[in-house]
């Protein structure tokens, strides 16, 4: 069984390479004509669901959703948890249109990123922290105020199964300052399609969607409690997944607690 899931991760992996390249090159050529709303479900809806049906049909990893009757009619910012790219394929299908904060490096790759340019990404150079909160700070307000979706992965990078990084308030502070709520997502994506190595492995991946969260107050420590509020539901949730080890879970516990 081994030997046919790795065959059909390389053939996932082919078929998404190509469906890449072949993807972004049509979409340089067309959807800078198009309004930004058509320009985003032509370049990033249609190709992520392609990709998270590629998952499905290739590798067998189905996803179920629950909590979407939570979701805001209003656009608000997504803090969602990182275990792998399976989510940032779906978020960006499921939420849209929507502003990512990402690396800038990612936009000098080769037709994906320069097709990734004109999806107003929030492109952020981790090795300057402070200048990457005030972006994040101006550019997160503008396009709230365009009707975007901000999706914010706050721990900055991929966690594996087991474990939680500690949240940048990046994403509380953007929330509180716009008058709008901070969306908690988790999953356990990363029990499918681990951080570390290429293999994947078939199974259904569950994605909850928390209630809206909003600060009660104003000012840092108002900004320092949704965020740790946003911590707490996101933990609590990844444990009940069976995607965060119970010593973890009691350490932030014990934390909050302090």
């Amino acid at each position: 069984m081994g030997v046919i899931y790795g065959l059909r991760t390389v053939i996932f992996y082919v078929l998404l390479g190509l469906s890449a390249l072949i993807w972004c090159s049509i979409s340089l050529l067309i959807a800078p004509f198009l309004p930004f709303p058509a320009r985003y479900r032509f370049i990033n809806v249609y190709w992520c669901r392609f990709a998270v049906g590629l998952g499905k049909y290739i590798i067998g990893l189905n996803y179920r959703v629950s909590g979407a009757e939570n979701i805001p009619s209003e656009r608000c910012v997504i803090l969602a948890k990182h275990q792998s790219t399976w989510e940032t394929f779906f978020l960006s299908a499921y939420f849209q249109p929507l502003s990512q904060v990402l690396k800038k490096e990612l936009l000098r790759v080769p037709f994906f990123g320069w097709a990734m340019a004109m999806l107003k990404p929030i492109a952020i150079n981790r090795d300057n922290p402070k200048q990457a909160l005030k972006q994040l700070a101006s550019q997160g307000a503008e396009r709230l105020e365009q009707n975007c979706w901000v999706l914010i992965f706050p721990e900055g990078t991929r966690i594996p199964v087991g474990n939680i990084g500690k949240f940048s308030r990046g994403g509380a502070s953007l929330a509180a300052n716009a008058g709008l709520p901070v969306l908690p997502i988790a999953h356990n994506a990363g029990m499918f399609w681990p951080k570390a190595g290429w293999a994947k492995k078939p199974g259904t991946i569950d994605v909850v969607i928390g209630q809206p969260m909003y600060a009660e107050g104003e000012g840092p420590r108002a900004i320092a409690e949704l965020n740790q509020r946003a911590f707490e539901w996101i933990a609590q949730t990844q444990f009940d997944l069976g995607a965060l080890d119970a010593e973890v879970l009691a350490e932030t516990q014990e934390k909050t607690a302090q």
